[in-house]
């Protein structure tokens, strides 16, 4: 069933009520509405648990679109018992694993900032993301560090606008990504804005980010691989620049 998706409109919304509108024989259980970002465009979905009306637990261990982007299941431990249709839940994610994914999404996208290349490919996690962009120059990882930093520092606000899916069609060039496609399909697609009247970024994301960019923190590049002839693979992680070697 559509379910309402509460963390497009907010994603520091860490904790909501839903009431269970379908338990799949695999124990995957579908809700009116959630606050669990299912997995989509190289962010992992989240993870966490169900609180029943009597406190105990069901662990949720992954949340995943269904048949479309208007279905979210939230797969359950093998092991945690199974709500009853129409049982009302109160929702937990595991917000220190998403704050983190957040901050790391957010500085892929003040990679691509830094790089203005064509991105051929990305993935987010919890400890290093990796963005592949078509690239055959040889960058320094220092220097390209030291530029994420300053974006950092500046304390940009970063912001969704909203746009139809008419719009995103008719303005092709405001997509970065070569092959991966956007955030459409709902009649709306999601604009992921950097720095006052989208000054610095303006990119259709339908991924979660931290609202001013000083709340990235620390982060630096800390390989650049090349991954073919015209494809060099960034890796970005949280601490300073010199904390790898290069």
């Amino acid at each position: 069933m559509t379910v309402q998706a509460l963390f497009r409109d907010d994603f520091y919304l860490s904790t909501c009520e839903a009431t269970v509108t379908a338990v799949h024989e695999d124990g995957g259980v579908e809700l009116d509405q959630t606050c669990f970002y299912a997995t989509s465009g190289g962010q992992p979905g989240d993870i966490g648990f169900f609180e029943r009306a009597d406190g105990s637990r069901i662990e949720i261990r992954q949340a995943r679109h269904g048949d479309t982007k208007d279905i979210i299941i939230h797969a359950a431990a093998p092991d945690s018992p199974r709500p009853e249709l129409g049982e009302k839940l109160v929702l937990h994610i595991d917000w220190p694993r998403r704050y983190r994914l957040m901050r790391m999404h957010t500085a892929c996208h003040l990679l691509s900032v830094v790089c203005p290349f064509p991105i051929t490919g990305a993935a987010v996690g919890e400890e290093e993301s990796r963005v592949d962009f078509d690239l055959t120059e040889t960058v320094d990882r220092l220097d390209i560090s030291e530029r994420l930093m300053e974006l950092v520092r500046q304390n940009h606000p970063v912001y969704v606008q909203w746009i139809t899916d008419a719009e995103l069609a008719a303005n092709p060039g405001i997509v970065k990504s070569k092959n991966v496609r956007p955030p459409i399909g709902l009649g709306r697609v999601s604009l992921v804005c950097i720095g006052e009247n989208a000054s610095i970024d303006s990119q259709p994301c339908g991924g979660t980010h931290v609202s001013e960019t000083q709340e990235v923190g620390e982060i630096h590049i800390a390989k650049i691989e090349k991954k073919g002839k015209e494809n060099r693979r960034f890796r970005i992680r949280f601490g300073s620049a010199d904390t790898d070697a290069a």
